[in-house]
């Protein structure tokens, strides 16, 4: 085995990371010279986007473990997003134990983590994106929303750290989600002050209830290399039951194919020859969108987290639409180019980069803007609440084990009989032997609305909100999934059979060893109510003060249920 010089210098960096003998076998494997050249995409074609999504305000490098969850029904069965573990690397031919195979999966997390070092961070995404746009002067970079919420900083400043983080990295358009849980006038104040002039929000699906008048504009219209194009964009279409209602009172959103048809159509009829669609419906549902909407090229799309290796193509009556999901936490970006000629596009390259902080250096203004916001929070950000022996981690369809500490802590201290804890897929990992600081907790529930509560549940009405939660994310027509992960429980057992049909796929639920009773009162501690006025301790008081008192998170028991009925599918790891 020989490298070049560049690719010597980025082993000696995973190495220092890692504290690992440069002659260490796995970091060889971790250098881009060892099988593959990460960062090496070739210039293509004459119109190029760049494009991140759901990075959940993560400025900073951090660790993100991949789901091994991650279940297709219907039409989805065995189609990509909805493949994991080794059957993701035979599906795309990635090599065990390579960096794609690490960026892409859950497996050997913990050990490869320590291997290939953490992902993200907007001073080493922003070093890539100046790379590119070397040889690509001309891309537009695009946001794909759930970018001002997740973090603590974000929290804190309303936003304003993301905003600012955005502008600097050079975002030309973006669209939202998320974004919408600080409120629709905090959304207008970004959108027309720190916006204006610099990244147009894009939203053809979000209309004034009253008389359906555009609240943002639908699409921007741009030119490149004498090439005009359109990017339409399409705003998270279940926001007011996803999130709570009362923040965007007077907005309607919706998918609204045929309004996303008339705007497809109005944008060609005005010459645009490539017409890119910016989307935060989720993989499966942009998948159907695209069946039934003509004349867009490409959906760039978010809001389920799937980093996508390559596009799904996507048939339809006006010929064909690439559909893509760029993943979470500043952890990829997306290279499309276009070769258009003769009016349309003729042929494409995508490529989807894992973004390795130890195989990119830090931009040193996105850095200093990073290093300012963070200050006036640093003491509290850096506090020690705990030590984990065990790997925490969030993703996946049922449960992970960060939902289990959390699902832990609302029982422990409410005192209930079981706890829910929203099937979020935002959320970061910590490796054995981290310590929990307050930061990383904060990643778990940084949101608006924090307030803990304590209901009385019959069985009765356990099993419809299971039934209800079952039914949007295994629904076998994804126009009726919102795109999250089934409730996170603690102390009750259930199975789950998702093949069935709506309100029987949730059965055998027991509490203590006993079934529960259908007409008895249950206490259940939660968090997050999208319910207008729920007041509660905040979820992040009461979670910091458990993780104090515990010391050490060991042995941590995931409550997740039996699944029924899905054997052979590949979206499970076996």
């Amino acid at each position: 085995m020989s490298f070049s010089r560049r690719e010597f210098m980025q082993v000696l960096a995973v190495a220092s990371a890692t504290g690992l003998a440069i002659s260490h076998k796995e970091v060889l494997a971790a250098a881009p010279g060892a099988g593959e050249r990460l960062y090496d995409v070739p210039k293509f074609g004459n119109v190029s986007f760049l494009h991140f999504t759901d990075c959940h305000a993560q400025l900073q490098p951090i660790y993100f473990r991949e789901p091994n969850v991650n279940l297709g029904v219907a039409e989805a069965l065995g189609r990509p997003p909805h493949i994991v573990g080794e059957g993701l690397l035979k599906h795309y031919g990635f090599k065990p134990n390579s960096a794609s195979a690490h960026a892409f999966t859950y497996l050997n997390f913990s050990q490869a983590a320590k291997t290939y070092g953490k992902v993200g961070g907007f001073a080493h995404l922003a070093t890539l994106v100046k790379q590119l746009k070397a040889s690509r002067p001309h891309a537009l970079l695009l946001d794909g929303g759930d970018t001002w919420q997740g973090s603590a900083t974000s929290l804190w400043t309303n936003g304003q750290d993301m905003v600012d983080a955005c502008k600097l990295l050079g975002v030309n358009m973006m669209t939202p989600h998320w974004e919408f849980t600080f409120g629709a006038k905090r959304v207008q104040e970004i959108v027309e002050k720190d916006f204006k002039g610099h990244i147009d929000f894009l939203a053809q699906n979000v209309q004034t209830s009253d008389f359906g008048d555009q609240v943002f504009a639908p699409y921007s219209m741009r030119e490149m290399n004498g090439v005009k194009l359109a990017v339409i964009g399409q705003a998270f279409p279940y926001t007011p039951i996803a999130n709570p209602r009362h923040m965007v009172p007077d907005w309607s959103f919706g998918i609204q194919d045929e309004h996303m048809q008339k705007m497809v159509d109005e944008a060609r009829s005005k010459g645009a020859q490539v017409v890119v669609v910016l989307s935060h419906n989720g993989m499966d549902v942009d998948i159907k969108m695209a069946s039934r909407v003509r004349g867009i090229d490409a959906v760039l799309g978010g809001h389920t987290h799937d980093g996508m290796p390559a596009p799904v193509v996507v048939k339809n009556s006006g010929g064909q639409t690439l559909v893509t999901n760029a993943g979470s936490n500043s952890k990829f970006l997306g290279v499309l180019d276009f070769d258009v000629r003769g009016g349309k596009v003729q042929d494409f390259r995508y490529k989807l980069l894992p973004v390795f902080s130890n195989l990119l250096p830090a931009d040193k203004e996105m850095q200093a803007l990073i290093d300012k916001v963070r200050a006036p929070y640093k003491d509290k950000l850096e506090e020690k609440l705990a030590v984990t022996e065990d790997l925490l981690y969030r993703r996946g369809n049922f449960n992970g084990s960060w939902d289990q500490v959390i699902c832990d802590a609302l029982m422990d201290v409410k005192g209930a009989d079981m706890s829910f804890s929203p099937g979020v897929r935002w959320g970061t990992s910590l490796l054995p032997g981290d310590v929990i600081t307050y930061e990383r907790m904060m990643d778990q529930m940084a949101l608006t609305y924090p307030a803990t509560t304590l209901n009385e549940f019959t069985g009765t009405q356990i099993k419809e909100i299971l039934e209800d939660v079952a039914d949007n994310l295994f629904n076998p027509d994804p126009y009726y999934q919102q795109g999250g992960d089934m409730v996170r429980i603690g102390g009750m057992q259930y199975s789950c059979t998702p093949g069935a049909a709506a309100g029987k796929r949730i059965n055998n639920m027991m509490l203590k060893g006993k079934p529960i009773d259908a007409d008895k009162k249950y206490k259940v501690a939660g968090w997050a109510s999208v319910q207008e006025g729920v007041q509660g301790e905040p979820i992040w008081d009461l979670v910091s003060g458990y993780l104090r008192d515990k010391k050490v998170i060991k042995g941590v028991k995931i409550n997740t249920p039996t699944i029924i009925g899905m054997e052979g599918n590949p979206g499970i790891a076996a």
